[in-house]
């Protein structure tokens, strides 16, 4: 689990402001499991959701390894 949503948030870092949608296809797993790992990276100040159903990360600094 921790290694989709790192790999969920690198993805987002990546292309910018993504839907839940092409989180899912990327990943192919379902909507609601993106968003509860969209939740986790939320909940940690890791991504936002400037719009309704996107999401892009801030500005919080990572150490990703």
């Amino acid at each position: 689990m921790l290694d989709r949503i790192k790999s969920t948030y690198l993805f987002i870092k990546t292309e910018g402001t993504v839907s839940t949608a092409q989180v899912a296809e990327e990943f192919g797993i379902t909507d609601r499991t993106v968003q509860r790992d969209l939740h986790v990276l939320e909940y940690n100040g890791l991504v936002c959701s400037p719009y309704r159903g996107k999401w892009k990360t801030t500005e919080k600094k990572v150490k990703a390894s």
